[in-house]
């Protein structure tokens, strides 16, 4: 796998743990707090380490198994 496929793995997994962070936090803070707020702290935060973490992890497992 090229890094240009990296790139492209970690962009669309940080946009979909994005979205997912946006919609938890979203609906966490309207149903225990009574208001529509995102926490864009956490939202960023928990894309980002996700963006990075999980395409690494499956190059690492692929490159284990010998594929």
């Amino acid at each position: 796998m090229s890094t240009k496929g990296y790139l492209i793995d970690m962009a669309i997994t940080a946009t979909i743990a994005f979205v997912a962070a946006l919609v938890v936090t979203y609906l966490y803070n309207l149903l225990a707090h009574g208001v529509g707020q995102v926490d864009w702290e956490t939202t960023f935060d928990l894309a980002i380490i996700l963006g990075i973490v999980l395409p690494l992890a499956t190059r690492r497992r692929v490159k284990a198994n010998g594929d």
